[in-house]
C-alpha cells in the first residue's frame, strides 16, 4: 500500500540543473508518429472512433469565424455553443492540429483531403487581409487596434471585453505549426510565419510591462509557439517575442521554488510552463528548466489524483484538502492532463528519467483513454471524483468545448511515447500493441495488456545489427522476466530499464512478463480515502445508471457539466477497518481478468461490488475513491455526513441557477460583465468584489429567492438590481450569507443581476450566487 504514488515518484526527479549552454541537449529522441502504427487494442478502437468524429465535423462551419475575420462571406454558419458566443474559431485551431497528427499517425487519405481543404481556406482568409492576421475572434479589428495603441483591459477570463482572445488565437498558431511539422504542409509554415510577424507588429508600440498586463488574460501557450517559430526560422525576433509573452507573475515564483498555485486556473498555467520549458531548451536556460521541473513535481506530487488528473472546477485545490474535489461534480479537466503529458514528454527527453514515463502511463491509461466514449463517440470535459456521479459526453454538432479540442487531438497522439531511442539504443516505454519502423528495422509489439501481464516484441530487419534493446521497468512491476527466442537471456538493469545488448537478427522474438499486483493510495493530503490500482490501472466500480441528466450534451453553455442529481455521499460505500489491511477488501473475481470483488463496505447493498479498470466504464455512475473508517469513526461520521448532505442537497434541489464567482468558466457561462471589479481566492474559495459593479445573466424561471454567499466577516453594503427591478441595498450576515426575496410575480426566464458598491466603498468578496425556488 502506498500513501500516494506520485509523492514518491517526484522525489526521484530532483535532479541537478544542467549547466547553462547554447541549448539543453535532448538525451532521448521520440519517433515521429509516422513511424508508429497502433495494433489491436482499446487505443486503436479509440483512434478509429476519433477519425469518425473528425470527419463528422463540418469543416466549413469550423472555418466560418476565420472567413468572417478576413471580411469574406462564410460558406456555412458558425457552430453554436462556444463557437458563436465569443470563443469563435478556437475549435478550428484544435481541428487543424488533430488532422495533422491523425494524418501522421494513420496516413488516412480522407484525413489528408480534409487537412488540405482546411488549409486552403485558411490561406484564402489570410491572403484577403493585407496585414497577415488570421483568427476567429469576432470583430477582430476593433480589439486588436485597441491593444496595439495600448488600450488594454485584461482579466483572467477576458481581454478588452472579449472571451480570452489570446487563448483563442494560440490555437491557430499551434495548428499551423503542427500542419508544417507533422504533416509537412509548406503553406502552413508560410501562414505561421506571417501570423507571427503580425503579432510582432501588433505589440511593437507596447512596453514589456503592457504586454505583461495583457497576459493577465488566459493566453494558452503563445510563448511556446513563438519559440517554435524561432526554431523553425532561427530568426531571434521570434525568440524575443516568446520572452515577451512569458508571464512573469507565474514564472518568478517558480524560479524561487515557491508553490502559489492554489486557487489559480489550472489550464491557464500549464501551457505557460510548457513555453518556459521550450524556451529553456532552446537557450540553455537552466533556471527556467528547473522552474518547469518544480512545477511538474508540485502538480503531480501534491495536486493530482490517482487517474493522473488535477483541478476542481478548473482550479488548483489546496494541497492539504482534497475534500472539495472529491465532492464536486466538476473534477479533473481533460485539457489539464493533455497539457501535463506534453510537459512530461519534454522533461523526459532532456533528463532520460523514466519516472516521467511512469506518470505518463498512469495518466494515459486512466484519464486520457477514459475520456472518449468508444461506442457513442464524444469527449469528456470534467471527470468527477465524486462517488456515485457520472460524466457528460460531447456531441459533434452541439459541443464545442476546449476539452473537445484537445480530445480530438489525444487519440492521434497515442503512439508518440510508446518507443524512443537514445542514439542507436531502442527504448520500449509503453506496452501498447503497435508497430515501429525505424531505419530498416520493424519491431512489432503484440499483447493483451493489461488483461494479460506480458508483451511480445518481434523484430524484422534485412541485415543483422547490434544495439541495445531497453525495456522500461515500471514502478508498479516487481520481478520482470524476459526471454529471447524462448530462452532466458542475459540482461542488465540501468536507469530503470532492462537492457539486452546483442546482435539482433530477423525473426528474433522477445517475450517479457510484467507481474502486476494490487495497490492502494490515498489522495495527496493523506486522508484515509483510497483508490485501488492493479499495476498502473485505476480500478472503479459501476454504481448505477439512473438520472444521468444531460449524459449526451446539448449546445448550452453549461452542457459539459454533469448537473444531474448527486447521490448523498453517506449513501455511497465506504470501507470499515484498518489502513494496513485496506487491500484485504478486494478479492480477484475468479475467471474474470482485471475484475475484483469489494467486501467489507458500509452499505450492505454494495457488498460484493465489482471493480474493473476505470477506462472501461462509460455511460454510468461510478466510484473511484473509497473512504476508510474505524468502527467508531463510521458511526459518528455517518450521522454527521447525513446532516451535511441533507442540507446541501436541499439547497441544490431548490437551486435554479448558480454562479461560482471569480471562476473563469462559471462566470463566462453566465455572460459576465464588469466595471472596476477584481477576483481572488482565500483558502481555496474564489471570490469577486468591485468598487463599481459587475453583473451576470441568470436563469430565473420560477425564482423566488436570491442567495449570495460571501467570505465570512465581509459585511460591506451591497446594492442589487435584477434587470429593471431595484432589489435594494443589503448587508450579509456574519457567516457571509445574504438571502433576498425576489418580487412576487416575477415571470422572467432570464435576467441580469447587477451587483454594485456604495460610493467610495467596496462590495464584500462574493463567492457564490444562487437563484432558488
Amino acid at each position: 500500500m502506498k500513501r500516494h504514488l506520485f509523492t514518491s515518484m517526484v522525489l526521484s526527479l530532483v535532479l541537478c540543473a544542467p549547466p547553462s549552454r547554447a541549448q539543453i541537449p535532448t538525451r532521448i529522441e521520440s519517433f515521429p508518429l509516422s513511424a508508429v502504427r497502433l495494433g489491436p487494442s482499446q487505443f486503436l478502437r479509440n483512434q478509429q472512433a476519433d477519425i469518425s468524429y473528425l470527419l463528422g465535423l463540418d469543416a466549413d462551419r469550423l472555418l466560418a469565424p476565420y472567413l468572417k475575420g478576413a471580411g469574406l462571406p462564410p460558406r456555412a454558419e458558425n457552430y453554436t455553443n462556444w463557437e458563436n458566443t465569443g470563443l469563435d474559431g478556437h475549435i478550428g485551431g484544435h481541428y487543424l492540429t488533430a488532422l495533422s497528427y491523425m494524418y501522421a499517425a494513420t496516413a488516412n487519405p480522407e484525413i489528408a483531403t480534409r487537412l488540405d481543404y482546411f488549409l486552403s481556406e485558411l490561406r484564402r482568409a489570410q491572403q484577403h487581409r493585407s496585414d497577415g492576421y488570421l483568427g476567429g475572434v469576432p470583430n477582430p479589428d476593433q480589439i486588436w487596434n485597441e491593444i496595439a495603441r495600448g488600450d488594454i483591459r485584461a482579466a483572467s477570463f477576458g481581454l478588452n471585453d472579449r472571451w480570452v482572445p489570446l487563448y483563442n488565437i494560440h490555437k491557430i498558431y499551434a495548428g499551423l505549426r503542427d500542419a508544417w511539422l507533422l504533416a509537412g504542409r509548406k503553406d502552413a509554415r508560410e501562414m505561421l510565419i506571417r501570423l507571427a510577424d503580425w503579432m510582432i507588429r501588433e505589440v511593437s508600440e507596447l512596453s514589456d510591462e503592457q504586454i505583461q498586463q495583457m497576459l493577465a488574460s488566459e493566453q494558452g501557450g503563445l510563448n511556446e509557439t513563438f519559440a517554435d517559430v524561432y526554431d523553425i526560422t532561427r530568426d531571434k525576433k521570434y525568440l524575443r517575442l516568446a520572452h515577451q509573452f512569458s508571464d512573469q507573475r507565474m514564472l518568478q515564483p517558480l524560479l524561487r521554488g515557491e508553490d502559489n498555485l492554489t486557487g489559480k486556473h489550472a489550464n491557464t498555467q500549464i501551457p505557460k510552463v510548457i513555453g518556459y520549458k521550450r524556451i529553456a531548451d532552446l537557450e540553455g536556460l537552466a533556471d527556467w528548466d528547473r522552474a518547469a521541473k518544480f512545477f511538474w513535481e508540485v502538480v503531480i506530487g501534491q495536486r493530482s489524483v490517482s487517474i493522473g488528473g488535477n483541478s476542481m472546477r478548473e482550479h488548483f485545490n489546496p494541497t492539504n484538502d482534497f475534500s472539495g474535489l472529491l465532492e464536486s461534480e466538476q473534477g479533473p479537466e481533460s485539457c489539464n492532463t493533455y497539457n501535463m503529458l506534453r510537459l512530461t514528454k519534454m522533461l523526459y527527453q532532456t533528463t532520460a528519467d523514466k519516472s516521467y514515463i511512469d506518470y505518463y502511463e498512469r495518466a494515459l491509461y486512466n484519464h486520457i483513454l477514459s475520456i472518449l466514449n468508444p461506442v457513442q463517440g464524444g469527449f469528456v470535459y470534467f471527470t468527477p471524483m465524486r462517488s456515485g456521479h457520472y460524466r457528460v459526453y460531447s456531441q459533434p454538432q452541439t459541443s464545442m468545448w476546449c476539452c473537445v479540442g484537445t480530445g480530438l487531438e489525444n487519440p492521434a497522439r497515442y503512439g508518440e511515447m510508446i518507443y524512443a531511442h537514445e542514439g542507436q539504443d531502442l527504448l520500449v516505454n509503453l506496452f501498447i500493441p503497435s508497430t515501429l519502423n525505424w531505419d530498416g528495422l520493424t519491431l512489432t509489439q503484440s499483447n493483451h495488456f493489461p488483461r494479460e501481464a506480458a508483451t511480445t516484441l518481434t523484430l524484422d530487419m534485412k541485415r543483422a545489427r547490434t544495439f541495445a534493446l531497453k525495456i522500461r521497468q515500471p514502478r508498479w512491476c516487481q520481478g520482470m522476466q524476459v526471454t529471447v527466442n524462448g530462452q532466458s537471456s542475459d540482461f542488465q538493469t540501468s536507469d530503470g530499464y532492462l537492457v539486452i545488448n546483442r546482435k539482433w537478427a530477423k525473426g528474433d522474438v522477445v517475450h517479457v512478463t510484467l507481474p502486476m499486483h494490487l495497490s492502494a493510495e490515498t489522495t495527496p493530503d493523506g486522508r484515509p480515502q483510497y483508490s485501488f490500482l492493479y499495476g498502473p490501472i485505476v480500478l472503479a466500480a459501476r454504481t448505477g445508471t439512473d438520472r444521468q441528466d444531460g449524459l449526451f450534451a446539448d449546445d448550452s453553455r453549461g452542457g459539459h457539466i454533469a448537473a444531474g442529481p448527486k447521490i448523498p455521499l453517506s449513501q455511497m460505500p465506504a470501507l470499515v477497518g484498518e489502513a494496513d489491511e485496506v487491500l484485504s477488501h478486494l478479492q480477484p473475481a475468479e475467471g474474470r481478468p482485471l475484475t475484483f470483488n469489494l467486501h467489507g463496505v458500509t452499505i450492505p447493498r454494495f457488498e460484493g461490488l465489482t471493480l474493473v479498470p476505470f477506462y472501461q466504464l462509460h455511460e454510468c455512475r461510478y466510484q473511484i475513491y473509497f473512504p476508510l473508517y474505524s468502527e467508531a469513526e463510521w458511526a459518528a461520521r455517518q450521522q454527521e455526513m447525513a446532516e451535511q448532505e441533507q442540507a446541501r442537497l436541499a439547497l441544490e434541489a431548490r437551486t435554479i441557477d448558480k454562479i461560482f464567482c471569480g471562476e473563469q468558466q462559471s462566470e463566462s457561462d453566465h455572460f459576465f460583465a464588469s466595471e472596476r471589479s477584481w477576483n481572488g481566492s482565500e483558502e481555496g474559495l474564489h471570490w469577486r468584489r468591485t468598487r463599481s459593479s459587475f453583473s451576470y445573466q441568470l436563469k430565473t424561471t420560477a425564482a423566488t429567492l436570491l442567495r449570495i454567499q460571501s467570505i465570512a466577516g465581509d459585511r460591506q453594503p451591497l446594492r442589487l438590481r435584477l434587470d429593471d427591478h431595484e432589489l435594494g441595498t443589503f448587508q450579509t450576515q456574519p457567516d457571509g450569507v445574504l438571502e433576498v426575496q425576489l418580487p412576487e410575480g416575477l415571470q422572467l426566464e432570464k435576467a441580469r443581476l447587477n451587483l454594485s458598491a456604495e460610493p467610495e466603498r467596496e462590495t464584500p468578496r462574493i463567492v457564490e450566487i444562487r437563484v432558488c425556488k
